[in-house]
């Protein structure tokens, strides 16, 4: 069993020393959810709440909260944090939130990245709390760690619909037609779900996109976070931000178009490695065969590093078309960047 680093051979607790630790890049990514209702979702997307801007008061707060850590937690260590990026999302009743952390030390930032979640929700629940003063903050945890000794660490997927339903009783598993369990390649694999409209990031309208490719991608075993909503004009800095942890796979949906506020590509390029030109090919063609304006799509995929990155329509049908196109070579594709043939 590993001992507990912050106890001594006596059970009392120790501040860890950290002096002849080696100073390496460290990045933490922490989540969590606010449970509220639907009428506090449609006016924090509205900006319509008693008290205003709600998510630039949490997202603030968050990051103060990242930053002062070592006072709150006794045992942390003070870091000289290099960024701190606090991130919501949305359901039909929970704001999501997800903060990353980074660093370069001797130690790691999972406790700041937890403390911007934790603040930030907390800070969310006082701004709600005059309309739904039941509102519930859960499920602060952390998602992903790099850096120092013991390099990547990814929170595991829960179980899988294929191995729950083997823990089932046998006659409730033989009974009547089993439906297909999807396929499980992305298990011990992270992907980022990234959504580009300006409309959805300032609360005027409702993403329908990147809820489907999160659920897509957790029924195939991802951890997945997201999706993340940026303005057109932030997407750079959003896939930045997702590669930073470097998942095994980022979808981006939206910013594809001719319209001059459509930057996805572009960005996206600029962090490509290689291009994968018939993957996106591949989407586009399957949209132009059932909607001729598919083809306005400017769409790419490519290899940053050993991510793998994918640019989709921010529509329905396009979103919809892509995962047909990936659902075929995905897991393949994968392998061959892990540098195989199959994944085992």
């Amino acid at each position: 069993m590993s001992e507990l680093s912050h106890v001594d051979r006596e059970g009392r607790a120790r501040m860890v020393d950290i002096s002849a630790k080696a100073e390496t890049a460290r990045v933490a990514v922490a989540a969590g959810e606010l449970h509220t209702t639907a009428e506090v979702i449609r006016l924090v997307r509205a900006d319509d709440m008693p008290k205003a801007d709600v998510l630039t008061t949490a997202r603030l707060a968050g990051i103060n909260g990242a930053k002062k850590t070592s006072e709150l937690i006794p045992l942390c260590h003070q870091l000289a944090l290099s960024s701190v990026h606090v991130s919501f999302g949305f359901t039909d009743t929970t704001i999501t939130i997800e903060a990353v952390a980074k660093t370069k030390g001797p130690t790691g930032v999972e406790m700041e990245a937890l403390t911007a979640v934790a603040v930030a929700g907390l800070t969310l629940h006082d701004m709600i709390k005059a309309v739904d003063p039941g509102a519930s903050l859960h499920a602060v945890r952390l998602l992903t760690k790099d850096g120092g000794k013991h390099g990547h660490w990814v929170r595991e997927h829960e179980v899988d619909a294929d191995r729950e339903a083997q823990q089932r009783d046998p006659a409730e598993r033989d009974a009547g037609t089993p439906e297909p369990t999807p396929a499980s390649f992305g298990a011990g694999r992270t992907a980022v779900v990234l959504v580009a409209s300006t409309g959805a990031a300032a609360g005027t309208r409702v993403d329908t996109t990147g809820p489907v490719l999160a659920k897509w991608l957790g029924e195939r075993g991802f951890s997945v976070r997201g999706p993340l909503v940026y303005a057109d004009a932030d997407i750079a800095g959003g896939l930045a931000e997702a590669l930073a942890a470097e998942p095994a796979l980022v979808i981006s949906t939206g910013g594809t178009g001719a319209s001059p506020t459509d930057a996805t590509p572009e960005a996206t390029l600029t962090l490509l490695d290689r291009e994968l030109p018939g993957v996106a090919e591949s989407i586009r063609q399957r949209g132009t065969a059932k909607f001729p304006l598919a083809a306005l799509s400017r769409g790419v995929a490519g290899l940053a590093g050993r991510t793998v990155i994918v640019n989709l329509p921010g529509s329905p049908g396009g979103v919809k078309d892509g995962i047909a196109v990936l659902d075929e070579l995905l897991e393949h594709l994968l392998a061959q960047v892990a540098g195989g043939g199959s994944h085992e």
